[in-house]
């Protein structure tokens, strides 16, 4: 009787993954929000290099070195994107310091920005056909839009050690300011955010 039950199972076993085999079933192929997602994951380190701001602002000198930090957190379900300025002290209470959080929700690479204007914009990803670039557009908004809110944001992989960030912000009346970065990696080894 042992036997025939160990048989059963058996056959019930085999049957189950011919059953499978013969459904021409495949794994999923890889979102494009997932593919987008693992690029990016790539940029995890230290950044610097210089920042343009068009038009002008009175705080920013176009040209000054920016620097971002880029970590992949959360069992790599998660990547956090930090901005700061190496001249102020590491004081975000005081100093901008927004920090952008990127994360797959369903079928959608989201971009979450918890900005220094005290709002958190959200903005959904669509890759270019080269997979080089990934563009965040506006979604929505929570907390207030006095102080303007970022609206837009664009990266573009150039290399291994090499890539640029595009931040437009929409100021009070809907007038956009766009910064660019040209990064370069960072490999001194020094980490601000735990890389």
């Amino acid at each position: 009787m042992k036997s025939i039950s160990i048989t059963l199972c058996a056959t019930v076993i085999s049957l189950s993954t011919a059953a499978l085999l013969w459904s021409g079933t495949t794994p999923a192929a890889e979102s494009d929000a997932q593919k987008s997602f693992d690029k990016l994951k790539t940029l995890a380190g230290n950044w610097q290099g210089p920042i343009v701001v068009d038009p002008p602002q009175a705080d920013i000198k176009n040209g000054i070195l920016g620097h971002v930090s880029l970590r992949v957190t959360s069992r790599g379900n998660a990547l956090v994107h930090e901005m700061y300025d190496p001249e102020k002290p590491d004081d975000p209470t005081r100093y901008d310091h927004p920090l952008t959080m990127l994360y797959l929700d369903g079928g959608r690479l989201i971009l979450t920005h918890y900005c220094d204007a005290g709002n958190r914009p959200r903005m959904v990803a669509r890759s270019s056909a080269d997979g080089k670039k990934v563009e965040f557009d506006f979604a929505d908004l929570s907390g207030g839009n006095e102080n303007g809110h970022m609206y837009h944001a664009v990266f573009t992989l150039i290399d291994a050690d090499h890539h640029i960030e595009d931040w437009t912000y929409m100021m009070p009346g809907d007038s956009p300011v766009h910064a660019h970065l040209d990064l370069q990696r960072k490999n001194d080894g020094a980490s601000r955010a735990g890389n």
